[in-house]
């Protein structure tokens, strides 16, 4: 059987603090500006790591829907600051990840994959954002960066007769295809290069490994999914508001 792991107490959580404390101390001793940044990023993730315990002592699973709701949009500003050139980037963002989150946790909930209940739905839901919207976000900026770097070859294409859609679908593949490298790789090497978060956690937790392994497939796979689905949104979407009606491709800037 399996020792219970040893859990930090609230004196544990303080102690913990002398370790921000270090951070902040090297970093204005190396002049890197960054005491403040490191203070404010601690005392949020304080904070909301209290609001989401309590969400999970409280809310049900509408409470907890509604948590995973307020992750996608704060995910689409993130993702849309990061592709600031592109039109409607903030809509594209919000729509892709919203897509791919309400597909791969929407399917993990009727399937009974995963139990309705927000000490579950929120830290998987977090995972589920988190990945899609990494890739909307690669997947956004690549495509844009692609439309103000290739926008002679694009427009030879239309200029020849081709679509929007045809004139694209060559770097629209590339764009996918760079945003999906990671979460591929990952998938790829995992258990060989890396024991992902979720199954450490729980075999530190003393669950028996198989039942980690297990847990950690349906990990993978969904992040795998919901990347996947966010990634093809951003870029169709993404696409369409690179050009006007007339399939004349707008002008936009590279990501600095």
């Amino acid at each position: 059987m399996s020792a219970t792991p040893q859990i930090p107490d609230w004196l544990g959580v303080v102690a913990s603090i002398v370790l921000v404390g270090i951070a902040v101390l090297v970093s204005i001793r190396a002049r890197l500006g960054l005491a403040r940044d490191l203070l404010w990023a601690a005392l949020r993730a304080f904070v909301q790591l209290l609001a989401v315990g309590a969400l999970f002592e409280r809310a049900g699973l509408l409470g907890a829907l509604a948590w995973v709701t307020g992750m996608v949009l704060i995910a689409g500003l993130v993702a849309a600051g990061r592709a600031k050139a592109l039109p409607k980037g903030r809509s594209i963002a919000w729509i892709a990840v919203g897509t791919g989150t309400a597909t791969t946790l929407g399917v993990l909930l009727l399937l009974g994959v995963i139990e309705p209940v927000p000490s579950v739905v929120v830290p998987v839901g977090g995972m589920v954002v988190s990945g899609a919207m990494t890739t909307a976000i690669l997947t956004m900026r690549r495509l844009t960066d692609t439309a103000a770097e290739q926008r002679p070859d694009i427009e030879a294409r239309l200029a020849l007769g081709q679509t929007a859609d045809e004139a694209m679908a060559p770097h629209l593949r590339r764009s996918v295809t760079m945003a999906l490298l990671p979460a591929i790789d990952s998938t790829k090497v995992v258990g060989l290069i890396a024991l992902p978060g979720a199954m450490t956690g729980l075999i530190l937790a003393g669950v028996e490994p198989i039942v980690a392994v297990r847990y950690q497939i349906v990990v993978m796979y969904m992040l795998l999914a919901a990347a996947s689905i966010s990634a093809i949104v951003a870029a169709r979407l993404a696409q369409r508001a690179l050009f006007d009606d007339a399939d004349r491709l707008y002008r936009v800037e590279a990501s600095s």
